[in-house]
């Protein structure tokens, strides 16, 4: 699955970021599940063009008017989840929340992965596959993370039904620093800084609305 690595994972490797697994309810008030519950009904409820799956990052966006601006008239869902891994998203994508829809073009990205970077990049991979398993139709997005960004561009750039965006020139300046202008914590993203990241996202979906499915 991993491409020009020292050693590529296979099937039989444990790799904690690739295995779908539901997440610990560490705040004991159930928000994680009813959130996918909710995505569950909101897939049956609802024909998006576009998808967009992930953390904080995600989630997050849907809250800022950026996304009534660039992404509702995309008829785009939101499946963000703070606090996610990809092990979790894993989970959700493969337990209802893909079942319903057929969107076009599925947008993916974490903030923050706080494990090995073979891990993240199969975890990364195996929900890419995931999408293509469950929407043979549709194309997928991966927004750049800085950490995995070498292995994981390798890896998507080798498969037909989806393309890596790297979004770094909106806001990294040239000597690699970022602006609290842009991350307020140096993690979440400012109005500012999903209007630096947004701009490309929008125009690279458009772009990819516009072509035929592949089968």
């Amino acid at each position: 699955m991993l491409a020009n690595t020292d050693r590529v994972m296979s099937a039989e490797d444990s790799n904690p970021a690739a295995t779908p697994t539901l997440r610990e309810d560490i705040e004991g008030d159930a928000r994680w599940m009813s959130l996918h519950n909710r995505f569950v009904s909101d897939s049956k409820d609802k024909e998006p063009d576009v998808l967009f799956v992930g953390d904080s990052l995600i989630q997050l966006l849907h809250q800022f008017g950026i996304w009534r601006q660039l992404f509702s008239p995309l008829h785009a869902l939101n499946f963000g989840v703070g606090g996610d891994a990809t092990q979790h998203v894993l989970w959700r994508l493969s337990n209802g929340e893909l079942d319903n829809i057929s969107p076009k073009c599925c947008g993916w990205a974490l903030s923050i992965m706080p494990i090995l970077l073979k891990q993240i990049c199969g975890g990364i991979m195996a929900i890419v596959q995931v999408i293509k398993n469950k929407l043979p139709n549709s194309r997928t997005v991966v927004l750049r993370n800085a950490a995995v960004n070498q292995l994981v561009q390798e890896a998507v750039t080798s498969l037909p039904h989806a393309s890596f965006l790297n979004v770094d020139p909106g806001f990294v300046h040239s000597n690699g620093s970022i602006s609290h202008q842009d991350m307020y914590d140096y993690l979440h993203l400012t109005p500012q800084g999903f209007q630096a990241v947004c701009d490309p996202l929008h125009a690279h979906l458009k772009t990819m609305l516009e072509k035929p499915a592949e089968n």
